[in-house]
């Protein structure tokens, strides 16, 4: 596969999971310093799968939303059930292209990864 390709994808995953912490004000520099780690792991798992590549969006952003559960708690909260405590989106499909942020308690997609601005500042 050629390098360009692998670049472009991560640069867009980046980009995507960026926007994504942004929406939620939560684009920090220590929280840039988990998706910059994450798309330095996805680099070299890319390298090694190679015909995974269209899979490394949804695959960073499932790793960022793994370490800020370590670190800080659960994001992106679901913006759609508001009367059950407070509970985190999950990256469907988990290892697929096209990913989205859905709720699996309301069964209900809510934004694809990088769209949460549309649905987080309403």
């Amino acid at each position: 596969m050629e390098l360009d390709v692998v670049e472009r994808e991560l640069h867009g995953a980046r980009a995507l999971v960026m926007a994504d912490l942004a929406a939620g004000d939560v684009a920090e520099a220590e929280i840039v310093s988990l998706v910059e780690d994450a798309v330095t792991h996805r680099r070299w798992w890319v390298q090694q799968w190679p015909e995974g590549v269209s899979f490394v969006t949804g695959l960073i952003a499932q790793d960022v939303q793994d370490a800020l559960l370590e670190r800080y708690g659960r994001w992106p909260l679901c913006p759609v059930c508001t009367e059950d405590g407070p509970h985190a989106l999950e990256v469907e499909p988990e290892l697929g292209p096209d990913p989205h942020w859905v709720c699996t308690k309301a069964t209900v997609s809510v934004a694809p990864v990088g769209g949460l601005a549309a649905v987080l500042r309403r």
